[in-house]
């Protein structure tokens, strides 16, 4: 359906006067930079990853009903991806990267022979990629309209695709390059992984660390998971440890030799802490991480600009009402004669 000029006009002047009446920006520049009071996430070890990709298919079902980060009304089936691998002829779901249709992504580290599981020279490690849910996420800090939040009791980063506007700011401010964008929808939102905080309500947790067959993701209070990760660096490599299945306080266990962990736990610190959590026995800067993401709460840092947008939006509404009502008058004026 054609959208009328004075339609066009309308919509841009009075989304403008929303945005800056709601004061988003400056709510969101002040968010604690503590752990919410009952902080959930994840624990994720490599060393325990068989590559099995069950996370990933059970995330994206799960998060394909009402309520999960996946859905659009209407949808009957799981957003797939066919343009995988040549010669998969459309019959695989087969993501290289996490999309507007795939919440998390387990890919492979590779070196030389290849021949030793969790060893950086001629070995290889699976790693995953997901939201890392930041205590204090950039992506809610620099959005305008306030279509990221952070659940001031769990901590969970979620999105509100009704609110959001398009400007993708939070691409941009993502120190670990995750949400993304449906680039190929007719109505295209944001999608990242929101810990699965659609299945709370049903007294359920995230879908990747209830289907992991191996331990290698478990979920729970971010403290908890914290304390297990800090005592699995204090263990000897090739001792055995009892290492618990798909929540941190599960009596399931999987026992196995410990491996030799590199870099300690990766995001402790990073962007002032996340409530997921990882380990790995091969460097996460060889894994594709960065290494050179500030230890410190980066809407420290993105307040100084992100402050200027409302001046922006003041911008865009002043003229867009200006360019309406004078448009308005012209055609009020034309309807008389």
């Amino acid at each position: 359906m054609a959208i009328s000029r004075r339609g066009f006009l309308k919509g841009v002047a009075g989304g403008g006067g929303l945005i800056l009446v709601s004061g988003v920006p400056f709510a969101n520049a002040r968010m604690s930079t503590e752990l919410p009071p009952q902080a959930v996430g994840l624990l994720y070890d490599a060393t325990l990853c068989i590559g099995c990709k069950s996370c990933m298919v059970n995330c994206k079902a799960q998060n394909s009903v009402p309520g999960g980060a996946l859905y659009k009304k209407g949808m009957k089936a799981p957003p797939y991806e066919s343009k995988g691998p040549k010669g998969d002829e459309g019959i695989w779901d087969a993501p290289q990267e996490l999309s507007g249709k795939t919440l998390n992504i387990i890919k492979v580290y590779k070196n030389g022979t290849a021949e030793t599981k969790d060893t950086a020279v001629n070995g290889y490690s699976f790693f995953k990629q997901q939201c890392l849910h930041c205590i204090t996420p950039a992506c809610v800090s620099v959005c305008p309209a306030g279509a990221f939040r952070k659940d001031p009791e769990n901590g969970s980063v979620y999105y509100l695709a009704e609110r959001c506007i398009g400007c993708r700011y939070c691409q941009l401010a993502c120190p670990f390059g995750v949400p993304r964008y449906e680039w190929d929808s007719a109505w295209p939102e944001v999608r990242k992984c929101q810990l699965c905080r659609h299945r709370y309500a049903e007294g359920k947790y995230s879908a990747c660390a209830e289907f992991c067959p191996t331990g290698a993701t478990i979920f729970g209070k971010v403290v908890d998971l914290r304390n297990e990760a800090r005592y699995r660096l204090t263990l000897k490599p090739g001792t055995e440890y009892d290492f618990p299945l798909k929540t941190v306080y599960s009596a399931e266990k999987s026992h196995r030799p410990v491996a030799r962990y590199a870099d300690g736990t990766y995001g402790l610190t990073e962007a002032g802490g996340t409530q997921n959590i990882m380990l790995s026995g091969v460097s996460f800067e060889l894994l594709g991480f960065r290494k050179n993401i500030p230890h410190s709460d980066l809407p420290q840092l993105t307040w100084h600009y992100i402050r200027k947008i409302l001046w922006v939006f003041a911008g865009v509404f002043t003229g867009g009402t200006a360019i309406y009502q004078f448009t308005h008058r012209n055609e009020k004026e034309a309807s008389h004669d």
